[in-house]
């Protein structure tokens, strides 16, 4: 038996060797022209179904309400701002930077300053609002997790009226703003130059109620799974799920077509979700698993300002996703793929004949199992367990065990015994004497 489970945790620790060559050769990407299978799945998760289309819908939430922006001058968000701040939201957050981007300080290049009188009305709207959050942006977005040390924001004349700020970056693997952005995760809290700041959504989320707000950050997460609960109106049905927030258009706040129950003592984040509601650009727009199309070309699903009102109202409503960690995800892959090599072994030694029929069998069975095994335990206990090294181990580990065993351990006895050999020569040659008899 200790000659046995050697055996299996050397044949083991070889699966996981292989696995990390496989990797490695797959990080070339010298086969990608071939893989278009693999260019079409490439960012999608089996958990996604599980948002797109398993989980039952939620309720509306009425506690986070969203407003159009469009394309508003400063001067008409100020008037927005004064409209809203009426019928008194516990928070305004909006979703917009209010500087020149380019660094650049003149009415060349910063069209925004041409208009000096409607500047000062916006930032004068954000001092008499008094509950107005803005965003920043982490700039040095590949060092997220390394410490950061360039924040874009907004002009000190509007942040300094303003009741607070954090940041907007999500996890989305974009690697410039139009790129294609898939979010599934934001970071709560990153470490700015030896400052915590938080998250734009946890800001808005920590005014309207500070407790759940603390039990979420006390989870200590570096990054959190989105629980994703619905989306605006969809006038292309792009996702599964109904309208989940009240929703104003410009043209709405303007002309205060609206109930004053829609604003009071709401979250209201105002956002950019079309020129007009139903507007299909593609500007600050998403892809998230709640898109009908989650492999091939599909068109983005969410606004941004939608996927922050997604994140406050899982802080309110305390529905998170909970999930495995790496060293977890590692135990439980080493564990199955252990015992699979034992499986393996004995099958190998009892049904030689049998082994290829069986090995691949059990293989496809067991990913089969693991796969909906892992979308049943996040649509049913919002718990998101991490199969991929696992699923990787089994896939391998029926012809890495073969070539451990008829390469590898043959190999070595043949040196081993080749060894032992060439010993036992050299110990029974007789020196020749010098003396004579």
């Amino acid at each position: 038996m200790r000659k046995f489970w050697l055996d299996c945790v050397i044949a083991t620790a070889f699966v996981f060797l292989a696995m990390w060559g496989i990797f490695g050769l797959t990080q070339l990407r010298i086969f990608d022209a071939f893989d278009t299978i693999g260019t079409a799945l490439a960012d999608v998760e089996l958990t996604d179904y599980v948002f797109s289309g398993i989980r039952d819908d939620p309720s509306v939430d009425t506690t986070v309400t969203l407003i159009n922006i469009g394309r508003l001058s400063r001067r008409d968000i100020a008037k927005q701002i004064d409209i809203i701040s009426k019928y008194n939201p516990k928070v305004i957050g909006i979703d917009g930077f209010f500087d020149c981007e380019t660094g650049i300080r003149d009415t060349v290049n910063c069209h925004q300053l041409k208009d000096p009188v409607g500047n000062q009305m916006l930032s004068d709207a954000i001092r008499r609002a008094g509950n107005v959050i803005l965003v920043s942006k982490v700039l040095d977005v590949d060092s997220l997790r390394e410490g950061l040390d360039s924040l874009r924001r907004s002009d000190g004349i509007y942040l300094d009226n303003a009741m607070g700020e954090g940041f907007a970056n999500l996890e989305t693997g974009a690697a410039y703003q139009d790129d294609v952005k898939t979010c599934r995760t934001f970071p709560p809290v990153l470490n700015i130059n030896g400052r915590d700041e938080v998250a734009f959504a946890v800001k808005m989320a920590s005014v309207y109620d500070s407790i759940k707000t603390k039990n979420f950050l006390a989870r200590d997460n570096y990054s959190e799974i989105i629980n994703y609960r619905g989306n605006v109106a969809d006038y292309f049905h792009q996702t599964n799920y109904p309208q989940m927030f009240f929703t104003l258009d410009v043209g709405d706040v303007m002309t205060e077509n609206f109930v004053e129950e829609v604003i009071k003592d709401k979250v209201v984040i105002l956002g950019f979700l079309g020129e007009e509601l139903g507007d299909p650009s593609w500007a600050d727009k998403f892809y998230t698993p709640l898109n009908k199309k989650l492999a091939g070309k599909s068109n983005p699903d969410m606004f941004g300002a939608v996927v922050h009102a997604n994140i406050v109202s899982m802080i309110l409503n305390e529905d998170y996703v909970d999930q495995m960690a790496e060293w977890e995800a590692g135990v439980m892959a080493i564990i199955i793929c252990l015992l699979n090599v034992a499986l393996f072994s004995l099958i190998n030694t009892n049904f030689p004949l049998w082994y290829d029929g069986v090995t691949k069998l059990l293989q496809l069975i067991q990913i089969l199992l693991y796969s909906v095994l892992m979308v049943v335990i996040l649509a049913y206990s919002a718990y998101k367990i991490d199969v991929a090294l696992t699923l990787a181990a089994v896939a391998l580990v029926g012809d890495v065990y073969e070539i451990y065993m008829s390469v590898l351990k043959n190999l070595f006895f043949k040196i081993k015994s080749r060894f032992s050999f060439t010993r036992k020569a050299d110990d029974v040659l007789i020196p020749e004497s010098s003396e004579k008899p």
